[in-house]
């Protein structure tokens, strides 16, 4: 198994960080590990629970800690199981098989079981947002709404910007900061969204991103798509072209939810309180 950080100092260091920043979670919550053939996977839980169950993942880089801006509103009114993707940083296992294999598909069947969840909705951005939609798509009886906050995998990469990041990290804190810039384009500076951004970018200073291609999901696979689905875009986003994405899941999902939001990028804020009704809605 190839390592995911540079070392096992700059391991500990981030895991030292999350933790942190877990402590700050902001509603009573459990933590869980449980058993899959990926390996072990970590998981925090928040909300009632009779509340409608929602699994949320993260994007690449991230834990469940991206959800600390927003999983008050979350877990008002839904139980969130907001757990840590294999391969990426958090307490997850670091196994990382191709994306284009169902082994995610199959790790996701093995969380639900351990959760004792036979169906749930799926709540993911980024990376985990064509996790979610990978599931959606090979798993659809155990997917009961699908929920995508600026997701990869239905648009097109941009890949200048990830060019740039490679050279903003050579300047430090610096670069980091720029980074952080042009990624949150249209966030609101709030301090908990702020934090979960600086923790991702300084994260990258002892990870070793995934370099494999996000595979797009042609039009249609996405025609497959029953369940009931929102998804919320960012027009500004710097790593995705969202009006693609927002243009084409549109065409081939005409009963989906689609929102374009012409102010915002890649950290795309206010999407929390819509994808709460929806959810609750779509109970099963």
């Amino acid at each position: 198994m190839t390592a995911i950080y540079r070392s096992a100092a700059g391991a500990a260091a981030v895991r030292d960080r999350y933790d942190t920043l877990l402590d700050r979670w902001p509603v009573p919550s459990g933590r869980r590990t449980v058993r899959t053939r990926l390996g072990a996977t970590f998981a925090v839980v928040s909300g009632p629970v009779d509340a409608p169950p929602v699994v949320a993942l993260q994007g690449s880089g991230g834990t469940a800690a991206h959800w600390l801006p927003d999983i008050a509103t979350l877990a008002g009114r839904l139980r969130v199981y907001a757990v840590d993707a294999p391969g990426e940083p958090g307490r997850t296992a670091e196994a990382r098989p191709p994306l284009t294999s169902p082994a995610y598909a199959e790790w996701l069947d093995d969380v639900l079981d351990a959760l004792e969840l036979p169906r749930a909705a799926f709540l993911g951005t980024s990376l985990g947002g064509w996790w979610a939609l990978d599931h959606a798509l090979r798993r659809p009886a155990r997917v009961t709404a699908l929920a995508l906050v600026n997701p990869a995998g239905i648009g097109r990469r941009r890949i200048a910007p990830l060019l740039k990041f490679a050279g903003y990290r050579l300047f430090g804190a610096w670069g980091r900061r720029r980074s952080l810039a042009m990624v949150a384009k249209g966030s609101p500076a709030d301090p908990g969204r702020r934090a979960v951004g600086e923790f991702t970018f300084a994260t990258f200073e002892h990870f070793k991103p995934r370099l494999e291609a996000i595979p797009v999901v042609p039009v249609e696979r996405l025609r497959t798509l029953a369940m009931p689905t929102q998804a919320h875009f960012g027009a500004h986003d710097v790593l995705l072209d969202q009006r693609d994405a927002a243009a084409k899941l549109r065409e081939a999902v005409p009963h989906a939810d689609v929102r374009l939001a012409e102010d915002a990028g890649h950290f795309l804020p206010g999407w929390a309180g819509s994808v709460v009704t929806f959810l609750e809605g779509e109970r099963s």
